[in-house]
């Protein structure tokens, strides 16, 4: 009797964890979708930011949020105005995004990881402080710092928001490689403040003053030369992956696309100083390659080579229960 009473309840433990696990599964796949999604919105709202930024179109909109005073301006439209007025609608869309998120995380915080709720609400945080600087941006007329705390904060929500996407598909990670992880961050830092220095560099007119002047060439010079560090950390990643070959077997897309993103972010940069700034489609190409090459650094860093738990050992502990 008392047999069969553990053997009942084992079952019914059985049966609650796969249930559970459903669920977990079925709520963890909507904020995998939505992730993708604010992934891709992210990377698209750096980009209309810097060719927003390129065609000078950053006050094209004199006030703010609205655009002449309505939500859609179209007795002022023009290229520049178009550029301004769909920059601030894609950060509102991405704003409402995060928000549906961190809602979800509140209603399903019974069914879901408990970091989830409080990530989220770091990503709302910074939709905040985001929002602060682009109307400053407009209020201090496109004040180089405050346009250079703009792009980082941009790129904090993208790098926060792949974090996020990667826990929640390796949400059964046991041994991360905190040396791979150390070593991925280094380029990871590296980019980010190129991408402080490029945001300088064009904002205060430094590479315009001094390709036709030869005056303030520092930020110039130092751009150029952050690109020596960065390639130098790549190479050293490529090498200790193919020296362990299961890391390069386990990330080799995302490696090849990195070395992919790198020798072309190099050309971009040439070509826009060989031009002299004067061709917006290389400049903008050279943000967006950035994004992708921050995207990629950032997935790379959170999809370590792992080992897994949770249902299958679970499962396996339940059955062993239930055999003896």
């Amino acid at each position: 009797m008392v047999f069969k009473s553990n053997l009942l309840c084992k079952i019914i433990g059985f049966n609650h964890l796969i249930n559970n696990q459903l669920y977990k599964s079925k709520y963890l796949t909507i904020f995998k979708r939505l992730g993708s999604h604010s992934v891709l919105a992210l990377i698209a709202l750096i980009v209309i930011g810097g060719a927003t930024r390129v065609m000078e179109a950053g006050l094209a909109c004199p006030d703010w949020p609205l655009c002449y005073g309505s939500f859609l301006p179209f007795n002022h439209m023009n290229l520049r105005v178009f550029l301004e007025w769909f920059h601030r609608l894609d950060a509102f869309l991405v704003g409402i995004l995060i928000l549906f998120k961190f809602s979800l995380s509140i209603i399903w915080k019974n069914e879901i990881p408990n970091w989830l709720p409080k990530t989220y609400s770091l990503l709302l945080f910074l939709v905040i402080v985001q929002g602060s600087f682009g109307a400053l941006t407009v209020i201090n007329l496109l004040d180089s710092y405050t346009v250079t705390g703009h792009l980082l904060i941009a790129f904090l929500l993208l790098i926060t928001t792949i974090s996020i996407n990667q826990n929640l598909e390796n949400d059964d990670i046991e041994e991360p490689l905190i040396w791979w992880r150390f070593l991925m961050f280094f380029p990871l830092l590296l980019t980010l403040i190129q991408s402080f220095i490029g945001v300088r560099l064009s904002s205060t007119w430094s590479a315009h003053i001094c390709l036709s002047f030869n005056k303030q060439c520092l930020i110039l010079n130092t751009h150029k030369l952050f690109a020596f560090p960065i390639s130098i950390s790549i190479l050293l990643i490529i090498a200790t992956a193919i020296y362990k070959r299961s890391l390069l077997n386990e990330n080799w897309k995302y490696l090849s696309a990195l070395i992919f993103l790198l020798f072309f972010q190099i050309a971009l940069g040439v070509l826009s100083l060989k031009t002299n700034l004067n061709e917006p489609i290389f400049i903008i190409g050279h943000q967006l390659n950035a994004s992708l090459f921050i995207a990629i650094l950032t997935t790379l860093i959170f999809r370590n080579p792992f080992t897994k738990k949770g249902l299958n050992h679970s499962l396996n502990s339940q059955m062993v229960g239930i055999n003896s």
